[in-house]
């Protein structure tokens, strides 16, 4: 059993980004999810939390790539601790997940707590039991020298009681145990309908009890959610995103400013606002593939010279330009235009063009983008629901749209980004601006200015791979076998009479093919010499004479012609094979 990053024989991930996000999640922890099914809050919780497991389950066993989540395990806390899933792999495990979250909804929601101190000490356990079936784990899984990927834990508790208290029980009742390989506890605190009414700090902001902490030598949060499965959801699904913090992924090179040489380095992290569609195998995709207009199009069924059938789009919203978000769109546009089909008739061809005219006017004028649904080719059945992808139609100046795919609810990330209320220092804000104020400035950017050296790049290993003329020097059993079929039938027709199988011998002593060049008169010996350089320099001349092949059978068993006189050798200029 192994934690790698190997991708699926799926043939949908992107090969381009793989090579870099495999890198980069090399040191996903492990997740333990503790939920605290205690009356009288479970009963309203419940089956929001369910639904998200199912939701988040359902996305994350089907992802390829790299691995995001190598361990996985799930405890119960009711009126006894009980761990429903030992450490498991997440990918390709499905099944084993959905009929533990349906064990986790068979947990009544009715009842009486037997005390918060009660509650407090099972949640200990469970903590502690986690880690100690961690090591365990990793103990027998092991590979001599080879390490695990996954050398630490992150514990999530979901719960309905204050978060403060749940926080201040932790860190006590955790403070004399071992947590080496502890890296983060997060207390996740659901609001039911009848707290959220209550003043609540927003989801961004989380809290550390200080000193509790600096005794514990970890890291304990506390995060306040909604009672929703979408909020639940973005919890989950934030063990999706790249967790090492190890390095800094990017260094942006800002020019030096004037009163120094030295050039200015921001140190960045970046950070996946959505899950690649190119990652999920599925028939019919969520519209990844905008890299051509026959990517796009829907396949025809029947016979390939059939042509497919026109992708249908229904506008199904209008979208203000300024409220569109460039982070939630994907993906190679593509650029819309009237039909020039010939199979339309004249006046069904101009009547289309100014209602395109008309539409990208309406657009442009307006500030306005059309929100797009893909609708299916065939009716769904109940048995295959299907998937829908979206897409935003934007105007230009010109009489074109521009097709962008975005992204939907299942693939987004979260993303807390807070807004910043306070100025910058003044002499970091005067460096920045010196630095900016070097650069040229272009009011209407043009492509065509930059160059990637993508054609040198390509020639130059083009030309390393490929020999320099086609008429390349070739072994002798590869010439064999282009000349045998040509030359086979005038050899068998021109054979001369058998001859005794012990010369047969003498000449195919072994059982590999020789040649031998039989000597030319004087008067060829410059011809010969000749083709000979021409060999060396490049490919033969178009005026030189071919050599007559006269084919011999090199084995022991087999029964060839005579060889010829010596006479013959000198009036004809053959090679013998």
């Amino acid at each position: 059993m192994s934690m790698d990053n190997r991708k699926r024989p799926a043939g949908s991930s992107n090969s381009g980004s793989f090579a870099f996000w495999s890198s980069s999640f090399r040191r996903q922890p492990a997740r333990v999810l503790i939920v605290e099914a205690l009356p009288p809050w479970w009963s309203e919780t419940s089956t929001v939390l369910c639904n998200a497991l199912d939701n988040f389950f359902s996305l994350a066993c089907n992802l390829d790539g790299p691995c995001r989540i190598p361990l996985l395990s799930l405890y119960a806390i009711s009126r006894q601790q009980e761990c429903l899933l030992p450490f498991v792999q997440v990918r390709g495990n499905l099944a084993r997940l959905h009929s533990c979250v349906e064990e986790l909804r068979s947990i009544p929601g009715e009842g009486c707590i037997r005390g918060a101190a009660r509650g407090g000490e099972l949640l200990r356990q469970a903590v502690l039991d986690s880690l100690q079936q961690f090591k365990q784990y990793i103990r027998h899984t092991s590979n001599g020298n080879q390490p695990s990927h996954s050398t630490s834990v992150e514990v999530t508790v979901v719960t309905s009681q204050p978060g403060q208290g749940i926080v201040c029980q932790c860190a006590k009742g955790l403070k004399d145990a071992d947590l080496g390989s502890l890296k983060r506890l997060l207390v996740v605190q659901v609001y039911s309908g009848g707290d959220w009414g209550q003043e609540a700090p927003s989801p961004d902001v989380t809290y550390t009890e200080s000193e509790e902490c600096l005794m514990l030598g970890t890291e304990i949060e506390l995060q306040r959610v909604e009672n929703s499965v979408f909020a639940v959801e973005s919890v989950l699904k934030s063990w999706l995103q790249e967790q090492g913090g190890d390095r800094e992924h990017l260094h942006l090179l800002l020019p030096s400013p004037t009163d120094s040489p030295i050039p200015v380095c921001v140190k960045c992290d970046m950070q996946e606002r959505l899950i690649s569609p190119a990652l999920i195998p599925l028939t019919p995709n969520l519209g990844v593939k905008t890299e051509s207009v026959r990517d796009f199009l829907s396949v025809a069924k029947g016979s390939a010279n059939q042509s497919s059938p026109p992708q249908r789009l229904k506008v199904i919203k209008v979208l203000r330009a300024e409220g569109v978000c460039e982070s939630v769109l994907y993906g190679l546009p593509l650029v819309i235009r009237p039909t020039t089909c010939w199979q339309l008739d004249w006046e069904e061809m101009e009547a289309n063009h100014n209602l395109f005219h008309a539409l990208c006017h309406t657009l442009r004028s307006r500030d306005l983008f059309l929100l797009l649904q893909v609708e299916p080719v065939q009716r769904l059945t109940a048995q295959s629901s299907g998937v829908f992808s979206h897409y935003v139609l934007q105007p230009s100046p010109s009489l074109t749209l521009l097709l962008k795919p975005v992204a939907s609810r299942e693939l987004l990330l979260p993303c807390h980004q807070p807004i910043s209320t306070q100025d910058p220092a003044p002499d970091v804000m005067q460096t920045v601006q010196s630095c900016l104020s070097q650069l040229d400035e272009e009011f209407v950017f043009n492509p065509l200015s930059l160059r990637s050296n993508l054609y040198q790049h390509l020639k130059s290993r083009g030309l390393l791979s490929q020999p320099r003329y086609p008429y390349r020097l070739q072994p002798p059993a590869v010439l064999r076998d282009q000349s045998q079929p040509a030359e086979g039938a005038r050899a068998t027709a021109g054979r001369p009479p058998q001859q005794p199988q012990n010369q047969s011998r003498q000449l195919g002593s072994n059982s590999r093919v020789r040649a031998t060049v039989a000597p030319m008169p004087s008067s060829s010996l410059h011809t010969s010499s000749s083709l000979s350089s021409s060999s060396a320099l490049g490919p033969p001349s178009a005026k030189a004479s071919r050599l007559a092949l006269t084919l011999l059978s090199s084995s022991s068993g087999r029964r060839g012609g005579p060889a010829p006189s010596q006479q013959e050798e000198d009036n004809d200029d053959s090679m013998i094979i």
